[in-house]
């Protein structure tokens, strides 16, 4: 009797929800008898898709399968029931029906774990912003605003300092404006996107990808809301003289999945949606200036225990988004000042890069959300206080918000990605905290603080390097040489660096200076070296911060001994030739007047090698009489120094 009067009274809960919230999310129990097989991804995931996650070793899974189609079907035959959208991350369906007993027979099949009424209902004549409480756009004029610097291949106009405060410009001057990278941006609509001047470029270049809506399910979203268009202009914007996106080169999907006109959990479910959309057709990116904490009906409001634990429906798709592979950036939120404070869902979301509002001058924004106690949220800050967007009367214009500080850090980010497509999400991200002003000391308003991409790229240059050199930067070539020498160096500095070849007397022969950027790579060629004597010679690398020396040699230097010491006397390098008399294990020690090992360098040679030896402590040194001791097996030889 208890058991039928509890089964009685979760099918009135179901009912009473249904009769309010006409649109249902059923939730399944797995994907059991499913059509679609791991093996044969092609069948649901875009070649797109599939290359990115071969390319980051991301195995495809159960989550990437569709749902199960025999399921579905039972799901719409149930009665009078519209299925409207499927994720296949949640393993759920969104439907809509008003019939009650179609509710209580698909509560009924054995595959369904639950069923819950998740809106939308019509308000009267009510309009809820995403981030609401903030000024509407306001037109601007080019003297309001620093105009771009000479000598950048972008002409910005007005929106020049939200892209300079990071440094951005270095990225599209180096030619990387987001070619190939594609970019999802989820949102509430992007009104009049096809008549704006600022998107004249995106069209006619065909980098507009294609539109969804997961609200309307029309799957045209010119006519929605304008804040995604908004959004889009300060990413892909390529207006000469008014405005240029961080990103005016990418590619973009236009996705609504924000109903601009009241706020349920329906709308995460949608965004979820959305985002596997993006996933399957390849998007390496997410721009989301959407989030979520209280709603229309208190009854489904989030609370702060929900922090940093993927529960909420859109702080797990968003997870799972960022273990396919892609980078999810979206806004911290603009609850600073009014009492939720804290950021929004899904930016508490560890992988996610959170953002948070700062002017131009780098001044944290009164609105933007703080992060929650445990996890450095938000992430970073970009300018989302007088942002610089496209107005709905085709003039830029300025508006204020973390929706906007988003998608202006977003397309750098993109930007960055471009720059080095091996590495995987994570690192991209990485680099970009790494860059930021207050990455030593983070703080709950702006998280790690301001990136700068110039910084950034070079982390990851150096990585990259690393990867292919080693720790090696400065390479001569050939060794001995006769006519000319190769020279390549990785830069060391952002600035002049000088690379001489000198004599055997401390003489530069040929020199040769650079302007050089931190961590690029330069190549030079010495020529005309036929007439220079027999002997030994030095290639010399010098800048404002580092001295490196390679010691070069030319003609058969082994016509009188075996063991050389050059220079001698020596000053700031000390370089030791042999041509090893036996094989085996050989010990060099450079020691001082006083019988004190100053360096020692061990090695393994086979016989008649030749090897060259550098002592890495000699420019410390002071002046005085030094000793360089050879000892292996059967040999031992001292050669007297002097500094």
């Amino acid at each position: 009797m208890k058991i039928s009067l509890l089964v009685f009274f979760l099918v009135y809960c179901i009912l009473s929800a249904n009769a309010q919230y006409p649109k249902l999310i059923i939730q399944l129990t797995d994907k059991g008898s499913n059509t679609y097989s791991i093996a044969n991804p092609s069948q649901f995931l875009s070649q797109r898709a599939i290359d990115r996650r071969k390319r980051y070793n991301i195995s495809i899974d159960s989550t990437d399968l569709p749902l199960t189609k025999r399921f579905i079907d039972s799901i719409r035959l149930a009665g009078k029931v519209k299925i409207l959208s499927e994720s296949k991350w949640l393993n759920q369906v969104l439907i809509e029906t008003t019939d009650q007993n179609a509710i209580n027979k698909i509560m009924a099949f054995p595959f369904v774990k639950s069923a819950k009424g998740i809106g939308y209902r019509p308000i009267n004549n009510r309009h809820i912003e995403k981030f609401k409480k903030l000024p509407l756009p306001v037109n601007i004029s080019g003297a309001n605003r620093p105009l771009q610097t000479t000598g950048n291949i972008f002409d910005y106009g007005n929106n020049y300092s939200q892209v300079h405060v990071h440094d951005g410009e270095f990225l599209h001057n180096k030619g990387f404006h987001g070619e190939k990278v594609q970019i999802a941006v989820l949102d509430a609509g992007f009104l009049q996107y096809k008549t704006i001047t600022a998107f004249d470029s995106v069209r006619m270049n065909g980098q507009i990808l294609g539109e969804r809506d997961f609200v309307a399910f029309d799957n045209s979203v010119n006519e929605d809301d304008s804040h995604g268009m908004y959004c889009l202009s300060i990413l892909c914007a390529n207006w000469p003289g008014k405005m240029v996106g961080t990103a005016p080169k990418a590619s973009y999907w236009l996705i609504r999945t924000e109903n601009a006109a009241s706020e349920y959990p329906i709308e995460e479910h949608n965004w979820v949606v959305g985002a596997e959309f993006a996933d399957s057709a390849g998007a390496d990116m997410i721009s989301s200036s959407l989030g979520y904490s209280d709603f229309d009906d208190s009854t489904f409001n989030h609370t702060y225990a929900d922090f940093y634990k993927n529960t909420t429906m859109i702080s797990l798709g968003a997870s799972i988004a960022v273990r396919k592979g892609m980078i999810v950036a979206n806004s911290a939120g603009n609850e600073g000042d009014h009492q939720w404070k804290y950021i929004v869902f899904p930016a508490d979301v560890d992988s996610v890069c959170s953002v948070g509002a700062v002017n131009a001058t780098g001044e944290i924004a009164g609105f933007s959300s703080y992060g929650y106690s445990g996890k450095v949220k938000p992430n970073i800050v970009s300018v989302g206080a007088g942002t610089v967007i496209a107005g709905l009367d085709d003039q830029p214009a300025s508006g204020n918000g973390t929706s906007f500080s988003n998608p202006n850090i977003a397309g750098l980010i993109a930007c960055l990605w471009q720059a080095f497509p091996s590495f995987n999400n994570m690192k991209i991200l990485d680099a970009v905290y790494k860059s930021a002003d207050k990455y030593a000391a983070p703080d709950s308003q702006y998280g790690y603080g301001l990136p700068n991409f110039r910084i950034a790229y070079q982390l990851l240059k150096h990585d990259e390097n690393v990867a292919l050199y080693g720790n090696e930067w400065l390479f001569v070539t050939p060794n001995p040489f006769t006519e000319k020498i190769d020279t390549k160096f990785i830069g060391r500095i952002d600035g002049p660096a000088k690379v001489e070849l000198i004599n055997n007397a401390g003489q530069a022969i040929v020199s040769q200076t650079f302007t050089t950027e931190k961590e690029e790579m330069y190549n030079y060629t010495f020529t005309n070296l036929a007439n220079q004597p027999a002997g030994f010679y030095t290639l010399k690398y010098s800048d404002s911060t580092t001295v490196q020396t390679v010691s070069l040699q030319k003609g058969n230097i082994f016509t009188k001994d075996w063991l050389l010491a050059v220079p001698n006397p020596f000053q700031n390098y000390l370089s030791i030739y042999l041509k090893a008399p036996e094989p085996g294990e050989i010990n060099f020690r450079l020691i001082d007047a006083k019988g004190s090992i100053v360096e020692t360098v061990t090695t393994t040679v086979t016989q008649n090698e030749i090897r060259t030896i550098n002592f890495n402590t000699v420019a410390k040194l002071q002046r005085g009489v030094y000793y360089l001791q050879y000892l292996s097996k059967n040999q031992k030889r001292i050669i007297r120094l002097i500094k």
